[in-house]
């Protein structure tokens, strides 16, 4: 009994040795290397929520409304970058947009706001998300907002048309 007590005591130490010398895993909620293909059509925002912010702690998106004024609004997103989105009260807004792989982040949803007789190249600002998901038929973006010494996110889930 002595010796079987022995030999568990001996290989629960080693567990323990190996797995704290292991590889720690990327806890990174960002996905990387989305293709563009996957964003093309069009998709409807179900769901706004917040992951490090109090609901309505930020009043303001994209320049336009409060985050909610955006569940319900449709996305159209071309293969060429152009796109517009519809918010349920009928305002649209023409975008142009594209997949960042560059972010320290991981893959970022990227968007510029077009107004007529703009073209994309001279619009120097816009808005990048980090994708959390997209698998073809659902998407998750969030929306990084500094929150003291920390980062919170505002958390939009798509879902595609058929």
């Amino acid at each position: 009994m002595k010796n079987l007590f022995k030999i568990s005591i001996a290989l629960l130490s080693l567990i323990v040795v190996f797995t704290a010398c292991s590889t720690p895993k990327n806890t990174s909620t960002a996905v990387s290397n989305v293709s563009r293909g996957k964003f093309v059509g069009t998709w409807t925002l179900n769901n706004v929520s917040y992951d490090g912010l109090v609901q309505n702690a930020v009043q303001n998106v994209f320049d336009q409304a409060a985050p909610e004024a955006f569940v319900g609004s449709t996305w159209k997103l071309t293969n060429s970058g152009n796109g517009i989105y519809t918010l349920t009260n009928g305002t649209s807004q023409t975008i142009f947009w594209s997949v960042y792989n560059g972010g320290t982040t991981g893959t970022q949803f990227q968007f510029k706001k077009i107004y007529e007789g703009d073209k994309a190249k001279n619009v120097a600002e816009g808005y990048r998300l980090d994708i959390a998901n997209n698998d073809g038929s659902t998407m998750t973006l969030k929306s990084p907002v500094a929150v003291g010494n920390s980062t919170g996110y505002i958390i939009y889930s798509f879902t595609k048309a058929n």
